[in-house]
């Protein structure tokens, strides 16, 4: 597969143009800092007080199943969908129903112990929410693979267009799809 060239007619680079080496792009953008694989016990009592006192204003009932539910989220690290959830709680023997897993996701999404995201036509995915790190993603379209980014201009251009529309942008999601060049990609079409 040939490689995708940022080129120009007469073989200079877009960002040479601008005064931008190609190693000067790449080198701000790097995988997010990895989010905490353990959860502490300070971070446990936070999301489960946060979940308590939004089941306590919605009247609903603290159940053992919903802290379950939110033990296993904070127990995962990286993204997962919700048959995954239940399969892992399945696993480990809570007994709960794929019904109140979804409706569960649901509402941690609410009080925003979780991130939803939509690749593509697949299923949701969804990953911690507290203490969230803000990433980007890019999708592989030959084997699925997503890979996590961060690079801080993103950051930049944010403030800049929340300036300008005079907007308090609260988060963004970016997720950008391509082929994979990769000699290693396990669905690469030879």
């Amino acid at each position: 597969m040939a490689k995708a060239s940022a080129k120009g007619k007469k073989g200079t680079s877009q960002k040479a143009k601008r005064g931008q080496s190609d190693s000067d792009s790449r080198s701000a953008v790097a995988p997010p800092k990895p989010a905490e694989s353990v959860i502490t016990d300070e971070m446990r009592a936070d999301v489960q007080r946060i979940l308590a006192d939004t089941l306590k204003k919605r009247n609903q009932r603290q159940t053992p199943e919903r802290f379950a539910i939110l033990d296993e989220v904070y127990a995962t690290v990286g993204h997962f969908d919700a048959d995954q959830l239940y399969a892992r709680l399945k696993d480990k023997g809570v007994r709960v129903s794929r019904a109140t897993v979804y409706n569960s996701l649901d509402l941690l999404l609410d009080c925003n112990l979780v991130v939803r995201h939509q690749f593509g036509s697949k299923q949701a995915m969804y990953e911690r929410g507290y203490s969230y790190r803000q990433h980007d993603h890019l999708i592989c379209l030959d084997c699925d693979e997503l890979f996590e980014f961060c690079d801080p201009r993103l950051q930049a251009i944010q403030e800049m267009v929340g300036e300008i529309y005079q907007m308090n942008i609260q988060s963004h999601s970016l997720h950008m799809y391509g082929r994979c060049e990769r000699t290693d990609c396990p669905n690469l079409n030879s």
